[in-house]
């Protein structure tokens, strides 16, 4: 490798890793599989460096990744007009998420959170894919409106109405347990 690939890679890698978690995170949102997460992450991150110079141009590169992220995203499955299918086992991510919440040993509590969990990921795989993305954009990652709108190319009026309907059809799915909603 000569010395201005070496550079380049050096630049690159100083301007994207501070958003990797982030946008690997926001690549399993998309996918909802971890294989195909990874995909998308990998192809996201090869196309950016061949774009460096463009990337080398952003004031801010978290929203400009995010956005890339989301149109590759967008583009894969409009391309293979494919319906998502989720290749997680629905046990797999429950204990994924266990072990993140994992504070105690008690093994009731233990499988109380686990049931909880898959509860959750069903309702939540039955929302629309647009529910369902600006839900966890902004709920679960803590993406603020303006960066959904920056991601979706969605007006602002549209994602609050989205986030809404998503929040009003999950409480509809989850019932009144209050087991996830503290209002």
């Amino acid at each position: 490798m000569d010395s201005s690939k070496e550079n380049q890679s050096a630049i690159f890698e100083r301007m994207v890793r501070p958003h990797l978690q982030r946008l690997y995170r926001l690549s399993f949102r998309l996918t909802h599989s971890k294989p195909e997460a990874e995909d998308l992450f990998q192809d996201v991150l090869t196309k950016t460096f061949a774009r460096l110079d463009d990337l080398l141009n952003v004031r801010d590169p978290g929203p400009w990744l995010n956005r890339v992220m989301y149109n590759h995203f967008v583009d894969n499955k409009r391309r293979f007009a494919r319906q998502r299918l989720v290749t997680i086992e629905e046990g797999q991510l429950a204990e994924q998420s266990v072990e993140n919440f994992a504070g105690d040993s008690n093994p009731q509590h233990d499988a109380e959170r686990r049931d909880n969990i898959m509860q959750l990921q069903a309702a939540l795989s039955q929302l629309s894919d647009e529910h369902r993305t600006v839900l966890l954009l902004h709920d679960v990652e803590g993406y603020k409106l303006t960066e959904i709108q920056a991601l979706t190319d969605s007006p602002v009026g549209t994602i609050k109405s989205r986030l809404h309907r998503a929040r009003s059809r999950l409480r509809e799915l989850l019932g009144a347990s209050g087991t996830f909603f503290h209002d």
